[in-house]
């Protein structure tokens, strides 16, 4: 479907085009039977599986007798089944080509552009999911249920994939055949979601307010609102701003911006070509520092900073008005243009130039007379003297709670690594003016990319397993700080700090223990490493903060839990370690927010299990389970309906 080709459907066709799309469905069932081999092989199956899948939710369709027309109401542009039939026609056909695929006379860039139509495939089925009219067609509440499932999968999936894409790059990928070459590295660029935790602002525990969980939740149908993140997506533009002057030959297609003259243009022979995607849509430079607006686009800080503070209300690119001002960074592009200018040996843009600091206005400081003080102060850092070292690290802290510019010019004067050499120090006062000053210093978004380039993880797991209960403590926290990035949350994950946090959850002081919560809680948004925490003991821990309600801890414990008990291996625990009075305990008692965590973990244990759902009627869950579906918030009401369902069809066994 490319070129707005699609048309609207209704009456009789509507049923031809279910009957289609049934149709569709059975033929990648077939094309899977056999198994599928090559490089793709789970790409493949796991495509085919979700596919097959959706089958049932076909047939209710087929079989509804009411209205169909919400079926027709998808977009201005196309229906509903349009979007279903285009992606899963285009599956079919990818399985075939993937399937057959030989890397030894396939064509080169073959590979990249299969891959790129998987990552394509995966996306567009999942948003066209999210829109699907079930209320309106009476699907099932098991069907609903199956179709979360797959949701769940899919965007999993796309994450794995490199992220989302624009809609008109999408639907050109759709359309597009598979002898055409397309090149995937541009897809990834096209970066969509950022993670962040809504209440972060900034972490460190001398200069501002403690960063604590707090769940954000959606009430579309099947979103994952049981995790604590919010991710937005990125948006193709419908029209360009003709505010600025260098957004006057942006393509309204693709939502791109392109400059009067091209960067093959101006770049300097034999230099790479910078991928669109890394340059500001105001500026056409590299950014530094990138930013999600409320329409999804991304910007550089300073210049979307001053758009704003001139009064502007619209979206630069898009010329949308702006439903909020708030600017999300974008830690995952920001990390992939640090690779870039890694890999391409470019030297990376930096707040400092030429001895002045840019502000968030775009204005700049002159900042030559501090540079000399703090280069000064940072080869102090490696004295031979003891005292002279411990006096550096200590100014070196004071310097970096104090400002942002003070940040920028320590991770510039090549502070950070000498930092992180110091953090195995056989002297505790160095060993903690170091963690609390690389914990300040990570609050600066580029300082964080240094910080793990510097190998910092090792040490900072050593520092959390044996240093004093304060030096654990900002320990904790830095590693919240780093795992912000998805990239570093495996990287955390493999290096052995699970088990040290599930150790300073068990026996942290009280702020320990919440900074060890709040870095297991978002080191477990990545699903491999929950199995890891699990391991480590977490769930004890976790049901005696549930339990435990002078610990002041239960919100903390119910949000882990409702994140975890999506891994089979957590389920298994969770269920063993008796933890299902204590949360209809919590149905009882506790807070909006925690009785929806309650109702969401509970669910995800007892669906289809007989003996779980037994324990919950023996308990008296229903009395509590009832109100809550009345009185609830939007997702605790959703979450109580579907387990009251299950207890009602298990008594009528």
């Amino acid at each position: 479907m490319a070129g707005g080709d699609a048309t609207f459907i209704s009456g009789d066709s509507t049923a031809a085009s279910i009957h289609a799309l049934l149709g569709l469905v059975q033929d990648v069932c077939k094309a899977s039977a056999g198994g599928f081999k090559g490089p793709f092989k789970k790409d493949c199956t796991d495509l085919a599986r979700r596919i097959a899948l959706l089958s049932h939710l076909f047939e209710e369709v087929r079989d509804f007798k009411g209205d169909l027309r919400p079926l027709d109401e998808f977009s201005s542009s196309c229906s509903c089944l349009v979007e279903l039939k285009v992606v899963v026609q285009a599956t079919k056909g990818l399985l075939v080509a993937a399937d057959s695929f030989d890397a030894k006379i396939s064509p080169e860039g073959a590979a990249k552009k299969i891959a790129f139509q998987f990552q394509c495939l995966t996306w567009k089925l999942e948003r066209t999911l999210k829109n699907f009219p079930y209320d309106q067609l009476e699907i099932s509440e098991e069907v609903q249920e199956q179709v979360d499932l797959v949701r769940g999968q899919l965007r999993r999936a796309t994450e794995r994939y490199g992220g989302s894409l624009t809609p008109s790059r999408l639907s050109r990928a759709l359309s597009q055949p598979l002898d055409k070459e397309i090149d995937p590295l541009q897809s990834r660029n096209r970066i969509i979601g950022s993670l962040h935790v809504s209440s972060t602002g900034s972490i460190d525990h001398e200069v501002t307010d403690k960063v604590e969980i707090s769940p954000r939740t959606n009430s579309s149908k099947g979103y994952g609102s049981d995790q604590m993140i919010h991710r937005l997506e990125r948006r193709g533009s419908s029209s360009a701003s003709s505010d600025i002057c260098l957004l006057n030959n942006a393509d309204a297609d693709d939502g791109e911006s392109s400059s009067p003259k091209s960067s093959e243009e101006h770049r300097k022979p034999g230099s790479p070509v910078i991928p669109d995607d890394f340059l500001c849509p105001i500026s056409l430079e590299v950014m530094r520092d990138p930013v999600i607006v409320a329409t999804g686009q991304t910007y550089e800080r300073s210049y979307i900073q001053r758009w704003i503070d001139c009064g502007n209300t619209k979206c630069p690119k898009t010329q949308q008005k702006l439903q909020h001002l708030t600017l999300t960074p974008n830690y995952v592009l920001r990390s992939l243009i640090t690779q870039w200018c890694v890999t391409h040996n470019v030297e990376q843009p930096t707040a400092l130039t030429s001895g002045k600091v840019k502000r968030s206005d775009g204005t700049f400081r002159d900042v030559s007379g501090e540079i000399a003080a703090i280069e000064s102060l940072v080869r102090k850092l490696s004295s031979r003297s003891i005292e002279e070292r411990r006096a550096a690290v200590r100014e070196i802290r004071s310097l970096s709670k104090r400002s942002t510019d003070n940040r920028i010019l320590i991770g510039e004067a090549g502070a950070i690594p000498i930092l992180v050499s110091l953090l195995t120090s056989d002297d505790g006062i160095t060993q903690d003016n170091s963690i609390t000053s690389i914990l300040n210093l990570s609050i600066y978004e580029h300082n964080k990319g240094l910080i793990m380039l510097a190998g910092a993880i090792p040490s900072i797991v050593q520092v959390l397993r044996a240093g004093s209960m304060e030096t654990k403590e900002n320990a904790a926290a830095t590693l919240f700080s780093l795992s912000l990035a998805d990239e570093n949350k495996i990287i955390i994950g493999a290096s052995g700090a699970i088990p040290a946090l599930v150790e300073l959850l068990h026996n942290g002081s009280s702020r320990g223990k919440k900074d060890a919560a709040t870095a297991l809680f978002n080191l477990c948004i990545y699903q491999g490493n929950k199995g890891r925490a699990v391991r480590a003991g977490i769930i004890t821990a976790l049901l005696k903060m549930l339990t435990d309600t002078s610990s002041c801890m239960v919100d903390e414990a119910s949000t882990i839990l409702s994140v975890l008990v999506s891994h089979q291996e957590a389920k298994a625990a969770i269920i063993k370690a008796s933890t299902i009075p204590a949360l209809i305990d919590l149905l009882r008692t506790g807070l909006p927010r925690n009785k929806e965590n309650a109702a969401a973990i509970l669910l995800s244990l007892c669906k289809r299990d007989t003996e779980n759902l037994a324990s919950l009627s023996r308990l008296g869950a229903v009395i509590p389970l009832t109100e809550l579906a009345k009185n609830g918030t939007e997702r605790a009401k959703r979450k109580a309906t579907s387990l009251l369902g299950h207890l009602r069809k298990w008594k009528q066994l």
